[in-house]
């Protein structure tokens, strides 16, 4: 049986993976107001991957006999005044994301909840994908993002992104 404490915390990590897919669709939106359809390109494939983690950890605790609770999603209240400005919340918003998922590990841990252990070891190896993709994002950015040729070419280059759908098995 799932420990309680778990699956709650398990229960509002699920709604927070939802509100990062709602913060990447704006940032996706920010980025086609701007023209830049490579940039929204990645961040809506974004959104889609944070929205599988929230229904893989759905299905967890379903699959544990925990009933899922949806709460309200907040509405993001980030200002963009420079192009980059999404990149760098982003980074700042997986960081956090990071720091959430290692809350739920190590409260598995101290009740010796393998099978979610075992889980999550997936989602601790993607946040580290994660964290990775948004620092190498804002490091190309930096490298050509004041040039616009350089601009234009990661902005293609970020156009090629493809959703690929999670490998994780429950």
């Amino acid at each position: 049986m799932l420990n309680q404490k778990v699956a709650d915390l398990i229960n509002t990590q699920v709604n927070k993976e939802l509100y990062s897919a709602y913060l990447y669709l704006d940032f996706a939106n920010y980025y086609y107001d701007q023209g830049l359809d490579g940039f929204a390109n990645w961040y809506d494939i974004q959104a889609q991957e944070e929205r599988d983690h929230a229904m893989l950890m759905r299905t967890y605790l379903i699959n544990n006999g925990h009933r899922v609770t949806f709460e309200a999603v907040d509405k993001p209240d980030k200002e963009y005044a420079k192009l980059d400005d999404p990149l760098k919340f982003g980074l700042e918003h997986e960081e956090y994301v990071t720091s959430l998922i290692n809350t739920i590990y190590k409260a598995a841990k101290e009740v010796d909840d393998f099978r979610t252990m075992q889980c999550f070891d997936w989602f601790v190896k993607e946040q580290g994908e994660e964290e990775k993709n948004a620092e190498d994002l804002i490091k190309k950015f930096q490298l050509f993002g004041s040039d616009p040729k350089g601009l234009y070419a990661l902005n293609q280059e970020l156009q090629g992104r493809v959703y690929t759908a999670p490998s994780l098995v429950l």
